[in-house]
């Protein structure tokens, strides 16, 4: 017997089975349970989330003749007939082969015979958006109102190239991309059912790799069996695909919070060196940095589902390291720097030079950390507290950058009406606060306490 593909062998075969699209099958079962029905339906998602696979399982719960609640039994010889291809009734279509007006006016002529051994016959056109203009419009009024026993079931990866006459004529289902969590534990099921001996990290880095796509994970999983057979590490798994490791990326951003050049530097060559894709690694360097965004603000409700456990264990030390702002301007950094690669000509540079950005971002000192630090001393020596007692500790302290050589130029005070006089301390604001503070004697201290580090405007 010919050897079956994973992506093929644990194809999803009834609703329960579908991983991360539950608020499509709830809808599915529900228009299945109370009979509503509708006539079309329209699958929108990236490659490998189960567009397909949704529009099977929903044709066999539709024919099934020994169905179980509204899952479909996957033994009768309707179920069989549709999973191997055969059914007279369900019939597949590639729109990106079959995108001609012709080939619609034959569907067309098909839909006037009533099915054979179905109750509904139902037509899979998927890549639905590689018709022709000519072919949708031929579709259009047989579209809006079909025979009662025809049902349409369109997918796509596109779905703003479909006409929006055809989408107003179906209803729209937009599938998301699965979670790495998600990608795991059904990976570390296949992989118990199956056999294989694999280390945890090796099953993150292929869910990693995926980019939300089932199909991508299980591929990349059948390609590392043959190449390793049924003992796997993360090593054989970072060979194959050039990816990074998971330590190895927390290491890279620690370094970049607290703006360590060197580390960087040799961390990038090393990467460079051992021919990981520097591509991919700025894409998860950013999909690093968002997650740990969004933890800094979500706390434990796992960074919107993306990270997992090992993870949020990271993000929490990382995150002792910096605030949101800086994790922010970072990420935008990175951002820039992806669309920037498409026409860089040394990608290995081009990262070099964005991560000491990002690096100098991480620990420069902003305007707004001055005032405010100068304000909270200005007002303890206002209380008569000592100037060596007032110190307030800044955040995250990191190694001096470029020390401060220049002293500003004196600028005398601004006048102060009575009505500020009177009202005791005012807060500094951005426009005077500095020339106001430059020839008192907090100043003095509040330069010595930031130690050389880099001020920079927001």
């Amino acid at each position: 017997m010919a050897y079956e593909v994973l992506a093929r062998k644990w194809r999803p075969k009834t609703f329960d089975d579908v991983v991360g699209q539950t608020h499509v099958t709830t809808t599915l079962r529900n228009a299945i349970a109370s009979d509503r029905v509708a006539h079309a339906y329209l699958f929108v998602g990236p490659r490998g989330i189960g567009k397909t696979t949704l529009s099977r399982i929903f044709a066999k719960s539709l024919n099934c003749t020994n169905r179980n609640g509204v899952e479909p039994c996957g033994e009768c010889e309707v179920c069989r007939a549709i999973t191997d291809g055969h059914s007279l009734d369900v019939i597949e279509i590639d729109g990106a082969s079959n995108n001609k007006v012709d080939d619609v006016h034959g569907i067309l002529d098909q839909i006037q015979f009533a099915p054979t051994t179905c109750k509904f016959k139902i037509y899979i056109i998927d890549e639905v958006h590689m018709l022709s203009q000519a072919a949708f419009n031929a579709l259009l009024k047989t579209l809006e109102e079909p025979p009662p026993y025809v049902k349409f079931i369109f997918a796509t990866t596109e779905g703003d190239k479909v006409l929006p006459t055809i989408v107003s004529r179906c209803q729209r289902f937009d599938l998301r991309r699965i979670a790495t969590p998600m990608i795991v534990k059904r990976l570390r099921r296949i992989c118990d059912a199956e056999g294989i001996d694999i280390e945890d990290d090796a099953i993150f880095a292929i869910a990693r790799g995926a980019e939300g796509g089932m199909r991508d994970a299980l591929s990349s999983l059948d390609q590392l069996i043959s190449f390793k057979g049924n003992k796997l590490t993360e090593e054989d798994a970072l060979a194959v695909f050039g990816l990074v490791s998971r330590h190895a990326m927390d290491d890279l951003a620690a370094a970049v919070l607290k703006g360590d050049m060197a580390a960087i530097l040799r961390m990038v060559d090393r990467f460079d060196s051992a021919g990981k894709d520097m591509r991919r690694l700025t894409v998860e360097l950013m999909d690093y940095f968002r997650n740990l965004l969004v933890y800094m603000y979500l706390g434990d409700e796992k960074a919107g589902g993306d990270a997992t456990e090992e993870q949020l264990r990271s993000f929490t030390e990382l995150a002792k390291l910096t605030d949101s702002n800086r994790v922010l301007k970072i990420a935008e950094q990175l951002s820039e720097l992806e669309e920037r690669l498409r026409f860089a000509l040394s990608v290995r540079t081009l990262i070099e030079m964005t991560l000491i950005r990002c690096a100098r971002v991480a620990t420069a000192v902003s305007l707004d950390e001055v005032l405010r630090r100068v304000t909270e001393l200005r007002g303890t020596l206002s209380a008569g507290q000592p100037a060596s007692k007032a110190a307030v500790p800044l955040p995250s302290p990191v190694p001096a950058v470029a020390p401060v050589t220049e002293k500003p130029a004196a600028v005398a005070p601004a006048p102060q009406s009575d009505a500020a006089t009177s009202g005791g301390e005012q807060e500094v604001n951005r426009s005077n606060g500095v020339a106001e503070l430059y020839n008192e004697p907090v100043l003095k201290h509040t330069l010595e306490a930031f130690n050389g580090r880099v001020v920079s405007a927001d």
